[in-house]
């Protein structure tokens, strides 16, 4: 598995051990997924709100920020033992950190949170209809639990 992180901004700064944060959820959300982790190759950007709000307009049409976007790779061939890429995401440092406090959670533990989100969408799960949002909620949380994390939707 290589997990390329690029911090644009430096609100990320906030949180102390971020890269590790980084590699265990993205370790604990393949686990939970029952996926070789070392078969893939993902980046995750830490932006401003200014860079997530340009992208969201760009390919969402909502000229706004969000939390966390998910762009997922297309499918190509790769040389044998090479990973595949799966995908890009990017967090708005602003909105995450309001999000965080408005939620009474821990930026990191937020934070966290979204990079699972994050990267069940570039597996492929989504929260179109009401039943897909509840399997992902619920594996989001089962993630989550195994990370020390409480239930973000409670």
């Amino acid at each position: 598995m290589t997990v390329e992180i690029d911090v644009e901004d430096a609100g990320w700064l906030a949180i102390a051990g971020l890269e590790a944060l980084v590699r265990d959820a993205v370790a604990a959300t393949f686990a939970a997924v029952d996926r070789n982790d070392a078969d893939y190759d993902v980046s995750i950007v830490f932006a401003g709100d200014d860079t997530v709000a340009a992208l969201n307009a760009e390919w969402r049409s909502k000229a706004r920020p969000t939390n966390v976007l998910s762009f997922p790779a297309e499918p190509m061939p790769v040389p044998a033992g090479e990973p595949r890429p799966l995908g890009d995401m990017i967090l708005a440092a602003g909105v995450v950190a309001a999000e965080a406090a408005d939620q009474h959670k821990s930026l990191p533990a937020h934070t966290t949170h979204l990079i699972i989100h994050g990267l069940l969408h570039l597996m492929g799960y989504d929260h179109e209809t009401d039943e897909d949002a509840m399997a992902m909620e619920s594996l989001e949380k089962r993630i989550l639990k195994g990370l020390g994390i409480s239930d973000p939707y409670e």
